[in-house]
């Protein structure tokens, strides 16, 4: 689909992002810093980047404004930060952000925005600089206002996954029965994806994948052969 780059000098953070937005069907670039961040956009090109505004050696900010002066900023750009401010993220889509996103970032929000970006990037490279204060209003009121939670999904299998169990056992062995059932029916459902079962089921994607794990789901035979 599309080619992404993910800046940020956060490990954790950065295996994550890599391993949704690679779920989606995107090939991911990693950079830990700045520095890295310049070869990459040299080297790759990206369609869209996902930029850390707190990084050791040159912060996000200052990237992105070196990038606008160079005439590089030819992709979207959507900055990232676990401390950001409304004055934070004005600045950030004046010097030619397309979006905001406040950490913790849900997975709700990030593949909207990643969507969005998407879908416009010709539009944001244009003219960066020439967006509307309502513009920059409505993108930061969206990025820095928590979005509503994901719905939660009712507990009923459908007829072809009925089972039967053996409730002459613990009630957590009886239970984690139950739930690893529930979940490769879902998996099964959604031909793997996991962005659709964590819509689905009202789990976060990292608490689905440590659930998934913990229960001992096989998720190879579940990956799913086309796009979403």
């Amino acid at each position: 689909m599309a080619t992404i780059l993910v800046v940020d000098d956060e490990l954790g953070i950065r295996a994550l992002l890599s391993e949704i937005l690679t779920d989606e069907g995107h090939s991911v670039e990693l950079a830990e810093n700045a520095a890295q961040a310049r070869a990459c956009r040299e080297r790759q090109r990206p369609d869209l980047v996902l930029l850390d505004i707190w990084m050791p050696d040159v912060d996000g900010i200052t990237l992105l404004k070196e990038w606008g002066a160079t005439s590089q900023l030819d992709m979207p750009v959507i900055m990232m930060s676990g401390h950001g401010t409304i004055d934070t993220a004005v600045e950030a889509t004046k010097v030619g952000a397309m979006a905001f996103l406040e950490k913790p970032i849900t997975l709700q929000k990030l593949l909207r925005a990643v969507e969005q970006g998407l879908a416009r990037p010709a539009a944001r490279a244009a003219a960066p600089a020439h967006s509307t204060q309502a513009d920059h209003a409505l993108t930061v009121e969206a990025a820095m206002t928590h979005g509503v939670g994901l719905p939660s999904a009712p507990l009923l299998l459908g007829p072809q996954s009925e089972q039967s169990f053996d409730l002459d056992r613990p009630l957590r062995e009886a239970r984690d029965a139950f739930e690893k059932s529930y979940f490769e029916f879902h998996l099964a459902q959604e031909n793997g994806s996991m962005t659709r079962v964590a819509e689905k089921t009202g789990l976060e994607r990292t608490h689905l994948y440590r659930k998934l794990k913990q229960l001992g789901v096989d998720l190879s035979r579940n990956k799913r052969g086309g796009l979403l």
